[in-house]
C-alpha cells in the first residue's frame, strides 16, 4: 500500500543510505521530533488545554517510543507530517482571511498524502466534515476543496499519459480487511496502558470542554474526527503491519496530555508516565 512518492523517496536516498543505514534512523528521529513540536504548538496555539505546556509533544515522543514499528521510517510516518499540517489549517480556518486558498491547499495536501500511503485517502472525510465544523457552508469554498483534492490525481494521470506509463501502472486500490497483531506481551501491555490513558484523557477533556470557547471546542472535535480516521485507515490495507497505526499517535498524544495535566491526584499521571518510560526501555533495549 506504499505510494509512488514514498517508493521514489526510498530510491532517492537508497544509494547513500545503503552504505550508511543509520541515515534512516536520523530521518525517523527528525520526523518524530518535528511532528512532536508541531502538534504541541498547535495544541498550545488553540488553547486546547488549561495552560500552555509541553505535555502533548512529550506524549507523542513517549507513545511512539513504545512500539518498534513506530520508530522506523515508513510511509504512514511521513504522512503524519502532512496531516498535522492539514489539521492545523483546519483548526485555524475560522479566522483565516484567505479561506479559499487555505481550503484548496488542505485538499491538495491530503491528496498528496495518498501518494505516500494510499489508504490515507480515508482522511478525505476529515476534510469534508472538518469544513462543516470549522466554517459555515459556502459552495465556492467546498468547490475549491474538491478542486484541491482532484488536482494531484489530475497531474499524476497527465504524467502517466504523457510518459505512456498508464498501460503498465497498477492502481493500488483498497482492501477492507481485519487488522492482525503479531506483538509481544510487552507490546500488548503498552497498548493497554495507552488505551487507559486515552480513556482518562477523554473523561477530563469532556469535563473541561464546556468551559472552553467555541473555537477550542471545534478544534477538539477535529482531533476526535482525526482519531476516527486514523483508526479506520488500518482496516483499508491488504497487508498487516502495526506501523499503520502510527497515524493515531497524533490525536492520542493530545488526549494523553489531558490525562497528564488535569487529575488533581498527581500519582496517576506519574504512574502512567513512568510506566510508559519503563515499557519503552524494555521494548526498545531488551527485546
Amino acid at each position: 500500500m506504499d505510494g509512488i512518492l514514498y517508493n521514489g523517496f526510498l530510491k532517492m536516498i537508497g544509494p547513500v543510505a545503503g552504505g550508511v543505514p543509520v541515515i534512516y534512523s536520523f530521518i525517523t528521529f527528525g520526523l518524530l521530533y518535528i511532528q512532536a513540536l508541531s502538534i504541541n504548538k498547535l495544541v498550545n496555539f488553540q488553547r486546547m488545554l488549561q495552560k500552555p505546556n509541553y505535555l502533548t509533544g512529550m506524549s507523542y515522543l513517549l507513545i511512539t517510543s513504545l512500539f518498534s514499528e513506530w520508530q522506523t521510517l515508513s510511509a504512514p510516518l511521513i504522512v503524519n507530517s502532512i496531516l498535522i499540517w492539514v489539521l492545523s489549517k483546519l483548526c485555524t480556518l475560522h479566522n483565516n482571511p484567505h479561506a479559499r486558498a487555505a481550503i484548496f491547499n488542505v485538499g491538495f495536501a491530503t491528496s498528496v498524502a495518498t501518494f505516500f500511503y494510499f489508504p490515507s485517502i480515508a482522511f478525505v472525510l476529515l476534510i469534508m466534515v472538518g469544513l462543516t465544523i470549522a466554517r459555515p457552508f459556502k459552495l465556492p469554498e467546498w468547490l475549491m476543496g474538491l478542486v484541491g483534492l482532484a488536482a494531484p490525481f489530475y497531474f499524476f494521470a497527465s504524467w502517466l499519459f504523457l510518459t505512456e506509463k498508464w498501460k503498465v501502472y497498477h492502481y493500488p486500490g483498497i482492501a477492507v480487511t481485519l487488522p492482525r497483531f503479531h506483538e509481544t506481551k510487552w507490546a500488548y501491555a503498552a497498548i493497554i496502558l495507552v488505551l487507559l490513558t486515552v480513556l482518562v484523557g477523554i473523561f477530563f477533556i469532556q469535563n473541561n470542554l464546556r468551559r472552553q470557547v467555541v473555537q477550542t471546542r471545534k478544534s477538539w472535535y477535529l482531533f476526535f474526527l482525526y482519531l476516527l480516521g486514523a483508526v479506520l485507515v488500518p482496516f483499508l490495507n491488504a497487508t498487516h503491519s502495526f506501523s499503520y497505526w502510527v497515524l493515531a499517535a497524533v490525536p492520542v498524544s493530545a488526549i494523553a496530555a489531558g490525562a497528564f495535566l488535569y487529575p488533581d491526584k498527581k500519582w496517576f499521571p506519574l504512574t502512567i508516565h513512568w510506566g510508559m518510560v519503563t515499557l519503552s526501555i524494555i521494548i526498545g533495549y531488551f527485546l
